[in-house]
């Protein structure tokens, strides 16, 4: 099992950039498709992006597709989802997820950094 660490969530304004991080150990990192998915107050938590194992193919739910970015790091165990123009609805804890490229098992779940977006 991937350990999977997250970091870099903060209270931010509407409109402000923020970028959050995941560090990866335990496991061979580009064994991993990676995403990130987020969880508001009272909801289910939803996928939000995911990047193939080499960093080629990316995912975004429409919400956000076109103001966050996904990228990976494999030779230091990163990933990162750059937020742009963030909006109040985009508030929500954030988690990192890691799943086995090839069978698209999830292999497990980060903690969790929240963001908060204020209007």
């Amino acid at each position: 099992q991937v350990q999977l660490v997250e970091s870099g969530g903060k209270l931010v304004q509407a409109g402000d950039s923020l970028t959050l991080s995941c560090a990866a150990s335990g496991r061979s990192f580009s064994s991993f498709t990676l995403g990130w998915f987020r969880q508001a107050p009272g909801q289910e938590r939803d996928f939000v992006a995911s990047i193939s194992w080499n960093g080629i193919i990316t995912h975004y739910i429409d919400s956000v597709n076109g103001r966050f970015t996904i990228s990976r790091d494999n030779a230091k165990n990163m990933v990162y989802l750059l937020m742009n123009s963030l909006k109040p609805e985009d508030t929500a804890v954030y988690y990192c997820e890691a799943r086995f490229r090839e069978s698209g098992h999830r292999d497990s779940w980060g903690q969790g950094t929240q963001v908060t977006v204020s209007s």
